[in-house]
């Protein structure tokens, strides 16, 4: 256990394994501690990936060279793409998981990634030389570890605090114990810190729940992985989720609890997320809204344990539940777990450089929660990030960014360290301004050659890519020469309502059209039907991605040249001489 580390990973959450992951895949020695090797990517909350703008992070960290994306292929029990009816700069990919699978899948990951050490413990400080360089870590154990770079990625446990009512539990998550020593000492090193609060709903038993009576929401029929390494996903089974509705007699019982709730009584002083509100939250800020919909979500294939997502709540346990039962297919449901709030210590993110490194402390980096953000999704990308830095930066090499028109990951890395965060910070598509250039269907083409530049994508993941460039290039060829005659379409065009042809056209023209797709096209054009079919790898994506080049080439091409532009000024230095003054 002497062992010296290049790198030390705190704490085995989404940011920790992905953390872990890419510095040891990159060639790094690392040692990744976590306080219960059995939860390691432990899905805290809801049992899903993805969504708006999350889904997004999770192709793009799966064309860094992450795992993410491959864990929820292997562990999906649903699938939806979010935001079909809009354009595709909207498009969001999102996974219902089973819970477990997923965690064992990442411990699986880890586990086999032969630079990766593992240890059970709790980290309660850093090794700090000369008081401005991080040189290693002090376990609860009392075992000290030695490394050139540490990673913290601590989550909610830095002095945890958890409500139920006006019972206080010290924790970092439910039944697991808080972290204390570290916050104050990080503290002491000069850095900024505050409290934020996130919850957690009550989970259900499903043999207790009435579905018959709630209204099911079964996933798409084509799943689409996450994963570019993946032509498809072999979901074992694939689950329903359920939308159930509260009403005013379900309010006036959550009301009845508000006397003794930490939310209101002033026991609670911290910030929580604004878009992910608590119930009681929601019956303050909507007063004369009539009901609130719920997701009724499984938490895996062998489980009988739901998650009511949109019911988090830190009101005493005996309302939750008397609320429960008034809602309809609730009656006799009866409780895993009650909701619960949990207050943590966070710091500063404006504190860190755009690669997750500290100012104040050199070779210290923070990724995750502990930065002021929330969500699994935001976690992984920025431990990724960090990771990777730490690699490079203990070999001399530049150190790895990404800029704002390049990836929803540099748009989140650029806010937190500019801006700061005053509620823990969830990534939007509107945070994006260069959002038609990030779509979930591009991932790949914007990132695997930057991760491919620094070593961390795989020779596969560049064949797979070069492979799928070649098949767009060709197909958009195609369409930009091929020219189509009135009798080859005008049947089809009457058909879908749009205006038919006088004359020749070239196919790209059609395709342009909002009424006409692509596989309209294949049911009557025997040659296109042939080059689609010629396409060995990624056909649905090499097809998809093309017509969304050919309807929005105008808008991809103007935000284009806008984001170079204003590349190029984030270049341009203020001169030394000006006196702000």
């Amino acid at each position: 256990m002497t062992k010296n580390y290049d790198v030390i990973v705190v704490g085995a959450g989404h940011a920790g394994s992905e953390a872990a992951a890419a510095a040891a895949n990159l060639g790094s020695s690392v040692l990744l501690i976590t306080m219960d090797m059995n939860k390691i990517a432990q899905m805290s909350c809801n049992p899903a990936m993805g969504g708006i703008a999350k889904g997004q992070i999770v192709k793009e960290i799966d064309a860094l060279g992450g795992y993410s994306g491959i864990v929820t292929d292997r562990s999906m029990i649903q699938f939806r793409m979010l935001n079909k009816s809009k354009g595709p700069a909207m498009w969001s990919p999102r996974a219902q998981c089973d819970r477990m699978i997923f965690s064992l899948e990442w411990r699986s990951v880890l586990e086999n990634i032969a630079n990766v050490d593992l240890w059970q413990d709790t980290v309660n400080e850093l090794i700090i030389e000369e008081g401005k360089r991080v040189a290693g870590v002090q376990t609860l154990l009392g075992i000290k570890f030695y490394a050139k770079t540490v990673i913290l990625t601590n989550g909610t446990f830095l002095n945890g605090l958890m409500h139920i009512g006006q019972v206080k539990i010290l924790g970092g998550r439910a039944a697991e114990p808080r972290v204390v020593g570290l916050s104050d000492q990080i503290l002491n090193l000069g850095f900024t810190t505050g409290r934020m609060k996130t919850g957690t709903p009550p989970r259900l038993d499903g043999r207790t729940i009435d579905f018959e009576k709630l209204v099911e929401q079964p996933g798409d029929e084509e799943i689409i992985p996450f994963s570019y390494l993946n032509e498809e996903v072999n979901m074992k089974k694939s689950l329903p989720c359920y939308i159930a509705h509260t009403s005013p007699e379900v309010h006036d019982i959550l009301r009845t609890g508000f006397d003794d709730s930490p939310m209101f009584d002033g026991t609670i002083t911290s910030i929580g997320p604004r878009y992910c509100p608590s119930i009681e939250s929601k019956l303050i800020t909507f007063a004369d809204k009539q009901q609130h919909q719920l997701f009724v979500e499984p938490e895996g294939i062998d489980t009988v344990e739901y998650y009511v997502n949109g019911f988090s709540s830190s009101l005493d346990w005996e309302v939750q539940l008397r609320a429960l039962r008034k809602i309809n297919g609730f009656e006799n449901v009866m409780m895993f777990r009650p909701g619960y709030a949990i207050e943590y210590d966070y710091f500063d993110p404006m504190q860190l450089k755009l690669t997750m490194e500290t100012r104040i402390i050199e070779n210290l980096y923070f990724a995750g929660q502990i930065n002021g953000t929330t969500g699994y999704e935001e976690a992984g990308a920025q431990g990724l990030i960090a990771g990777i830095n730490a690699h490079l930066k203990i070999r001399g090499k530049d150190e790895f960014k990404l800029r704002r028109d390049e990836a929803y990951i540099g748009v989140l890395l650029d806010d937190l360290v500019t801006k700061g965060v005053d509620e823990p910070y969830r990534m939007f598509t509107s945070r994006a301004e260069y959002r038609i250039l990030l779509r979930q269907d591009n991932a790949d083409s914007r990132l695997t050659p930057l991760s491919r530049d620094i070593g961390l994508a795989e020779d596969e993941r560049m064949r797979v890519l070069d492979s799928k460039i070649r098949s767009k290039k060709n197909l958009l060829d195609f369409f930009k020469t091929r020219s189509v005659a009135p009798d080859e379409l005008n049947s089809m065009l009457s058909d879908l309502d749009t205006n038919k042809i006088k004359q020749k056209v070239k196919l790209r023209d059609i395709v342009s059209r909002p009424q006409v797709n692509i596989d309209d096209l294949k049911g009557v054009l025997p040659d296109l039907k042939e080059n689609i079919d010629a396409i060995e790898i990624r056909k649905r994506e090499v097809v998809e991605s093309v017509e969304i080049e050919i309807k929005y080439s105008g808008y991809i091409d103007r935000e284009r040249v806008i984001a170079e532009k204003i590349s190029r000024l984030e270049y341009l230095k203020i001169p030394d001489w000006i006196d702000y003054s």
